[in-house]
């Protein structure tokens, strides 16, 4: 048997090729890939139970993605974890009377943590819209690809394509742990035919990148009658680049007045990384205003409602289109590709134009500890960028 302690990926599978014998190459915790003179390959996970090397088959590529068998793999992991064998016949005929309901709400408890607060609140909500009222009283067992291509087929129907691919992932994800548990031995997702539904557009978030423009949308902003928390977060909205969400949830807590400094905590952030965000002089004089007028709340924008929430990015995107701004003309994620665009033509460097919005680095390694990467020059780019937005604003 060969083997590497290099991980495998999409590329090197397609390439493998068939020899004169049977051979496995190696990924990661057990799992490999083994190719048949026939040329077939197969997904094999292999682990101790009881201290006897066991070996089961998860599949075959490309039916089975490296990214299912891998999910598979940690499945049959968390098992043994409960001293389950996932070999055990009898164990997969008492798991397999588990509803849809039932496994995804297991397979979210299992992956919220390495996700942030917001990813996994969205995953929630959508399945409780598109997934759970249609099928997640039925047994894992008896949910078929034609019941699939008719619930994903509603929601084209309502030309929701976004919304389409997104609840096709969370489905195909929970069956492909599903798999791993011994609950199924089929994904009924990875089986849908590739050209069954329209395609997406390639989708852009719309922006404003015209100077001229620019300070009629901030100026815009600065009239609006709404909330005053929902006015101030749209106001500094353009100096943070951080995501909707990031910005709604900001706690006070995050805010480092002295060395005006805005540390979010990974656990928020889209690439659970944590992230430093530098205050110009302009939006710490709003925050510190902002701090002054609280009643109590963490959150530096708390719903009107109840203090005990921040607004929503909902909330943002409502008030853009009261102002006039549809989406063919600006979202809420504009302000990030807003200044995206302006920095970069301002001549600004695009490695450090790149860290402030967060983007991940490659490196995952390096991403851990580059948070506070060209932070003096990231310092200096942001009161730049508000004393033009400033200038923008004034006509």
């Amino acid at each position: 048997m060969n083997s590497t302690h290099k991980q495998l990926n999409d590329t090197q599978l397609r390439n493998l090729k068939s020899k004169d014998k049977l051979y496995r190459i190696a990924d990661s915790n057990g799992l490999a890939i083994e190719i048949a003179i026939s040329g077939s390959k197969i997904w094999r996970y292999r682990y101790r139970f009881n201290n006897k090397p066991t070996m089961i088959t998860l599949g075959h590529y490309p039916a089975i993605s490296l990214l299912d068998a891998r999910q598979a793999r940690d499945a049959g992991r968390q098992l043994l974890i409960q001293g389950i064998n996932p070999k055990d016949n009898k164990t997969k005929e008492t798991l397999n009377s588990k509803t849809f309901s039932k496994v995804f709400i297991e397979w979210h408890n299992n992956k919220k943590d390495e996700w942030s607060n917001n990813y996994a609140n969205d995953v929630m909500q959508r399945a409780e819209r598109y997934l759970l009222p249609f099928i997640g009283d039925k047994l894992m067992g008896e949910i078929t690809t034609p019941d699939m291509l008719g619930l994903l087929k509603k929601i084209e129907q309502r030309d929701l394509l976004d919304t389409l691919e997104k609840i096709k992932g969370i489905a195909s994800r929970v069956f492909s742990y599903a798999v791993g548990m011994g609950y199924v031995t089929i994904n009924p997702v990875r089986d849908l035919p590739r050209d069954v539904f329209k395609k997406k557009k390639q989708q852009h978030y719309s922006t404003i990148t015209d100077p001229k423009e620019i300070g009629f949308l901030l100026r815009a902003i600065d009239g609006h009658k709404g909330s005053y928390q929902v006015r101030t977060a749209l106001i500094i909205a353009p100096h943070l680049f951080l995501r909707p969400g990031e910005l709604t949830g900001l706690t006070w807590k995050e805010i480092d007045f002295n060395n005006k400094l805005i540390r979010i905590d990974g656990a928020r952030m889209k690439m659970k990384l944590s992230h430093i965000v530098p205050l110009s002089n302009q939006v710490s004089d709003i925050l510190r205003e902002l701090s002054r007028i609280q009643t109590g709340s963490q959150f530096v924008f708390p719903s009107p409602r109840n203090k005990n929430q921040s607004i929503t990015s909902n909330a943002l995107l409502t008030s853009l289109r009261s102002l006039g701004f549809n989406k063919e003309q600006f979202t809420t994620h504009g302000f990030r590709h807003m200044a995206s665009t302006r920095l970069n033509e301002l001549g600004f460097r695009d490695d450090v134009i790149e860290r402030q919005l967060a983007h991940t680095d490659s490196n995952k390694v390096r991403a851990v500890y580059n948070h506070a990467e060209h932070l003096d020059k990231r310092i200096d780019m942001m009161q730049k960028w508000s004393n033009y937005l400033d200038k923008l604003k004034s006509g």
